[in-house]
């Protein structure tokens, strides 16, 4: 058996592999009031068709104003929750574990959709956009400024992220990541760039921090000891000054020490930069924050199977995230247990005819 085909047990729950799929937003919820529809089920569902042992959603708002687009996906009502129930339950069948990754894009919300063709930046309110929300009044270049968060922002925000672990749970998903990464609202808290504020929730890393570890404790409530919890960082931010490696390891040494118990090692989104990308360009960041004890997830440039492999079994991160090459190939697990020599690989009964 391959490391990569080994499963993977958290706090109860068995994931069948390490192969899983990374939080892509699908800007797909037309109707823009955040519920999930027939997309979200046939592209989630097709890579636990696929062999996904974790399908992660697309970044989901805990409040309306945490959107990126008008379009993105939502839990903030229960009918929301009600319809991503169908798609865990259709993961379910084929055998996979299912997690939702709670978000709030804060000075990066209210933005167009990145589709071909669509205007580019913030979306006026005249056209159904908001004003947004930030650590401090610092503008993401070329959007609209946000407005400074006070505390009862803060514990509003708190507070939505405790409610929609607790909808997410009784929508049937199986474990939780929340989104402080790439320049959104708990990433603009981490990051000396974008935080600016003189009170306990600025100045030095555990004022910066200090919004994460207090959703992660209110969800932590939420949920119960039971569920595990992701935390997604940009473990670097490719620039001076920003929040980089060594901060990252900080954090999330006491995340873990908290009971985090994975980090998914992510990079960039909080000021535009040229990111010096590669294959496994941010593999070093998870093998970084690994070495400090805590077990990790790598993302980025990962497309082939011995390469996803090799990563495993030299210890620099405990599973592996697949974006971009899951959307051009969602069955790509089924063709790495052929590369790798795994039989029978993760076919369900009615794709076994069509097995490399």
């Amino acid at each position: 058996m391959t490391e990569l085909f080994e499963p993977l047990t958290l706090r109860g729950t068995e994931i069948p592999n390490r192969i899983w799929l990374a939080p892509m937003c699908q800007y797909s919820c037309e109707a823009e009031d955040g519920m999930p529809g027939p997309w979200h089920l046939v592209h989630l569902g097709a890579r636990a068709q696929g062999g996904f042992g974790l399908i992660l959603t697309e970044a989901s708002a805990v409040v309306p104003e945490g959107r990126i687009s008008p379009q993105d996906a939502g839990i903030w009502n229960d009918d929301q929750a009600e319809s991503w129930s169908a798609v865990v339950d259709f993961v379910h069948s084929q055998g996979s574990v299912i997690g939702i990754q709670l978000a709030h894009a804060g000075r990066k919300a209210s933005t167009y959709r990145p589709f071909t063709g669509e205007p580019k930046g913030s979306v006026p309110e005249s056209e159904g956009g908001w004003p947004t929300l930030g650590a401090s009044p610092i503008a993401y270049p070329k959007l609209a400024e946000p407005t400074e968060m006070t505390k009862d922002d803060i514990a509003e925000v708190v507070a939505a992220f405790a409610a929609a672990a607790r909808r997410s749970i009784d929508a049937g998903f199986d474990l939780v990541e929340l989104h402080a990464a790439h320049g959104y609202l708990l990433h603009s808290f981490l990051s000396p760039l974008s935080n600016e504020r003189s009170d306990e929730y600025g100045g030095d890393l555990a004022g910066r921090s200090r919004l994460l570890h207090e959703v992660y404790a209110a969800v932590r409530v939420e949920v119960g000891d039971d569920v595990p919890l992701f935390v997604r960082l940009s473990a670097s931010e490719w620039t001076d000054g920003g929040f980089d490696v060594a901060e990252a390891a900080e954090v999330s040494r006491a995340l873990s020490e908290a009971g985090v118990d994975l980090i998914d090692v992510s990079s960039g989104g909080n000021y535009p930069v040229r990111i010096p990308i590669g294959p496994g360009y941010q593999v070093s960041l998870a093998a970084a924050i690994r070495a400090e004890g805590v077990p990790t997830g790598a993302v980025g440039l990962i497309t082939d199977p011995k390469q996803a492999e090799t990563i495993l079994s030299t210890g620099q991160a405990d599973a592996i995230f697949m974006a971009r090459a899951a959307l051009r190939e969602p069955s790509w697990p089924q063709r790495a247990a052929h590369v790798l020599g795994v039989e029978p690989g993760p076919y369900p009964p009615q794709y076994t005819r069509g097995a490399w």
